[in-house]
């Protein structure tokens, strides 16, 4: 039973946390897209969504998750080793693998449930992964899940990420692995993975990315951060998700040596103990993939949507960091003038995201945006409008400065770099 002092430890948790902010989702009525229809009615320019290629409304993609429910049913009811395997789940993982150069892939729930499920089936207590510093929460959550030694190195800091390696070996480590996301999903950074890759190499260890900002969107036929720099085949596992550029549907997926992918699937507890993926939703995988490796004219339109976006925050006097990916956050500091920006921003039609403390490093809110494909420019200039007339009347454009580097924080390992996707 509830006591009244768990009760009263809830009760003030859930005040703290509503003091923090961010918890609120808005409640939309319509398809992901570049405008939104709000549930209380209006509708709003949608500037925090992961929907890159504008595919979650695609009708290539809806026509193939259609066709599959009806001829499929709508899901499996089991988990895939006892009744649960379906062609299209062996056809996707075979074009996933594909796509991003890897000889196999193996299909989870989430890119969550992957990273979950890696580190614990690959490493034991004595191996070491070592990890950049603000890697997403389900990297950090599953290197807590497995007995290897952990070691974090500062964020893209290569210096620090050899001591790390070199203390790790002189630790007696048999196998080593570094952990880093492809594309950091709180700035659009995207990782140094040359210098990673020769660190790696050096030093005999598995280089493992999390991709999910990076698939479909980055690199040649947006085969993501390793096909970027042409580094796919010292890339030795590549974790992603469906759910972003890929379509917006469910369904996160590891992509690396056949070997790996064999023990994934006897060891891996969220692959073993979950539900297989609906047929319908790897049938529009399957088409995502297609549009995505066909898509230069959309990544065209989105990266050309991206420079216009950023120039034009950067010209209001808005402070944003300079970078290519779509993801362009706009950093304010103090937490209440980003959570009035956010809340000014959608009452004037612009659907944004404001994120603070624990998510962010303390005096580093932000408003996270994240143009796509699907965005018109007057879209975009109607935002940036709202953006000065808001940002002007609750003083955030009037010369704010951050209190310390982007890059200077290091979580603690109670906090981490828990962005939500």
């Amino acid at each position: 039973m509830i006591t009244p002092g768990f009760r009263a430890d809830l009760a003030a948790t859930l005040a703290a946390l509503d003091e923090a902010g961010g918890g609120a989702a808005r409640v939309i009525a319509t398809a992901q897209r570049a405008v939104v229809g709000l549930a209380g009615g209006g509708e709003a320019i949608n500037l925090c969504a992961n929907n890159y290629l504008g595919l979650a409304d695609h009708p290539a993609l809806k026509a193939a998750a259609t066709d599959a429910l009806e001829r499929h049913g709508i899901g499996m009811a089991s988990v895939r080793f006892v009744s649960g395997t379906h062609s299209l789940h062996a056809a996707l993982e075979v074009a996933i693998a594909d796509y991003l150069g890897q000889q196999d892939a193996v299909l989870f729930g989430s890119c969550f449930d992957a990273n979950a499920g890696l580190f614990e089936a690959l490493l034991g207590e004595r191996d070491a992964v070592v990890s950049d510093a603000l890697n997403h929460a389900s990297i950090i959550d599953g290197i807590r899940l497995c007995k290897a030694a952990r070691h974090r190195y500062a964020h893209a800091d290569m210096a620090d990420l050899e001591r790390k390696l070199a203390a790790a070996r002189a630790a007696g480590a048999r196998h080593l692995l570094i952990a880093t996301d492809g594309v950091f999903s709180m700035d659009g950074s995207i990782a140094p993975l040359p210098a990673i890759s020769r660190l790696a190499a050096a030093h005999g260890a598995l280089l493992m990315v999390d991709d999910s900002h990076a698939t479909g969107v980055v690199g040649p036929g947006g085969a993501g951060t390793p096909a970027l720099f042409d580094l796919t085949d010292r890339v030795d596992i590549v974790t992603g998700t469906l759910g972003k550029a890929l379509g917006g549907g469910m369904g996160g997926f590891v992509a690396t040596r056949a070997e790996i992918a064999a023990l994934l699937r006897r060891r891996a507890r969220p692959y073993v103990f979950s539900n297989a993926l609906p047929p319908m939703l790897c049938a529009a995988g399957l088409e995502a993939i297609r549009t995505a490796r066909e898509g230069d004219g959309l990544r065209a339109t989105l990266h050309d949507n991206a420079r216009h976006w950023r120039a034009g925050l950067a010209a209001l006097g808005f402070r944003v960091p300079e970078g290519s990916h779509p993801i362009v956050p706009v950093l304010i500091g103090d937490d209440r003038r980003a959570a009035g920006l956010a809340a000014g921003l959608f009452a004037q039609g612009v659907y944004v995201q404001d994120f603070r403390f624990p998510v962010v490093p303390p005096g580093q809110a932000r408003i996270r945006t994240q143009v796509t494909a699907g965005h018109s420019r007057d879209q975009l200039d109607r935002a940036l409008a709202a953006f000065a007339a808001v940002g002007r009347r609750v003083g955030v454009i009037e010369g704010m400065a951050l209190q310390m580097p982007v890059a200077s924080w290091v979580p603690e390992p109670s906090a981490g770099a828990d962005s939500p996707g």
